[in-house]
């Protein structure tokens, strides 16, 4: 079995940046599907969600496979960095857009919203999402965009 540290250094590097945009999401979308919802195959690295927004400019659900860090209040934050790559990814600009979207954590559907975080309360939270998975780091350094965050809640 490979360890967390290994994980960590192969998802910094720029192959996998350039691989798994493309891999990650089809399988876990596929096991997500075959499972009933029950396994999201990335989650077993770090938690993850099934996240369905509204597209921003075709208004069609968009299911977008997801790592996240649940919070002890509830809520989760969804990290948009795109495995470090230059654009935002457009499930970010989807939120932005519209903000009511649904999750499948754990195998349940939950209706929430989102909101971009900013200043101090981004900063804070950036810190422990560099504590929870070191790799966003070195994402960040790769771009010249902030990486967008968001905090999700129940509705």
């Amino acid at each position: 079995m490979i360890g967390e540290k290994t994980v960590q250094r192969i998802s910094s590097t720029r192959g996998f940046a350039k691989v798994a945009p493309h891999v990650i999401p089809a399988l876990d979308r596929a096991v997500h599907r075959l499972t009933r919802g029950r396994v999201i195959l990335s989650a077993q690295m770090l938690p993850g969600v099934i996240l369905t927004s509204t597209g921003a400019r075709s208004g069609q659900a968009r299911r977008s496979p997801l790592a996240c860090m649940p919070e002890a209040d509830g809520t989760w934050i969804l990290i948009g960095s795109n495995f470090g790559r230059p654009g935002h990814p457009a499930w970010t600009a989807n939120l932005l857009a519209h903000p009511d979207a649904d999750i499948s954590w754990k195998g349940t559907d939950i209706p929430v919203r989102a909101r971009l975080l900013a200043g101090e309360e981004r900063a804070a939270v950036w810190q422990r999402l560099l504590a929870f998975w070191p790799p966003y780091a070195t994402y960040q350094a790769r771009v010249e965009r902030e990486i967008r965050v968001f905090r999700i809640t129940r509705r």
